[in-house]
């Protein structure tokens, strides 16, 4: 029986509330200096209005930032390009709440016994890794981890690295449960693959980050699926033997407020669900390690190379975190 997800995106992010009231929210003067550093950095202009607004959210996150910097966290949190926005802001825009079924709880990956390496990164082995992209204000999250563990699948394979298009999942896989901007999952979309005759190329179906008419042209696919391998659900020690002797593995996790403004460290979070109905946003895990005793996988976000660690980030492993374990697959390429 299929678990009913509702997989959602956050194209951009979850910070959560200000710190205090929005009419009893003080600026100091420093507080207003980095505001406008932050909105240089990040071109942003505004009303005289729209100003005061953006002003007493950016305070209320860096409050909130420098709180939880100051305790004893395994992650550090940092200002980005989401900091003058509100959980509640973001919930109203950007995610999707209409339920989803989760194919890839229905397992057909058959794990080994180990022993597997206890450190493994994909970027570092050679050419496997595609550059980190930016989903931008659509919530496309589930097409860059399937694009991401394609490109990856077949450059293990092949020694190519391509640059698939994402755009055509947001057009194009909506027959295989997905809904372009509103959401979708990885393990979906390599069947549309699969059953589509392939997926073209970044070039040649550029991404628009909005929901458009399917343009698919079967002469210009440059990429097939030839099996979907769906990892038992909350196994995560299956999805450790995927990524260290296959290929980099896509999953679904629940992004909650304070992971918007993650910055460095192992991610871990106690206000997260666990459950398969929750889980919002999907990734892709390109490998784990452990640091400080804290084991961890090291997953490739679609964000943007200036978010957490030039795109990437670290969330703890061994638990489920957020729900991690509960829909992962990766894709078998017809090379």
């Amino acid at each position: 029986m299929w678990v009913v997800l509702p997989l959602l995106c956050a194209a951009a992010g979850l910070l959560g509330p200000p710190a205090c009231g929005a009419t009893d929210l003080y600026a100091s003067s420093l507080e207003k200096v980095h505001f406008k550093s932050w909105m240089v950095q990040h071109q942003k202009k505004y009303s005289s209005e729209e100003y005061q607004h953006r002003l007493r959210t950016f305070v209320g996150n860096w409050r909130k930032i420098n709180a939880h910097n100051a305790g004893n966290h395994t992650f550090k949190m940092g200002l980005n390009q989401f900091s003058d926005m509100s959980f509640a802001e973001i919930k109203r825009k950007y995610l999707w709440s209409e339920p989803q079924n989760c194919s890839a709880t229905k397992g057909n990956y058959l794990r080994g016994t180990g022993p597997y390496p206890p450190f493994v990164d994909w970027r570092k082995k050679g050419k496997f890794v595609s550059p980190v992209k930016n989903q931008g204000g659509c919530g496309s999250c589930w097409t860059f981890s399937t694009t991401g563990a394609l490109e990856s699948a077949i450059a293990i394979k092949t020694g190519k690295l391509l640059s698939l298009a994402e755009q055509q999942l947001v057009d194009c896989a909506q027959d295989f449960n997905n809904h372009g901007c509103q959401g979708g999952l990885p393990s979906q979309a390599f069947e549309y693959i699969r059953y589509n005759r392939g997926i073209m190329g970044e070039d040649s179906y550029p991404y628009k980050g909005q929901d458009g008419d399917c343009k698919f042209q079967p002469s210009k696919a440059i990429a097939f699926v030839k099996d979907v391998a769906n990892i038992t659900i909350n196994d995560e020690q299956a999805m450790v033997e995927a990524v260290a002797l296959f290929n980099p593995v896509s999953f679904a996790f629940e992004v909650t407020g304070d992971f918007m403004m993650y910055r460095k460290g192992v991610y871990s979070s106690t206000s997260c669900h666990k459950t398969p109905d929750k889980v919002n946003h999907a990734v892709l895990a390109v490998g784990y390690g452990e640091q400080n005793g804290v084991p961890y996988w090291i997953v490739k976000n679609s964000w943007g190379p200036q978010w957490g660690m030039h795109g990437y980030f670290l969330i703890e492993r061994g638990k489920n975190m957020c729900g991690l374990a509960a829909c992962a697959s990766y894709p078998i390429p017809l090379v």
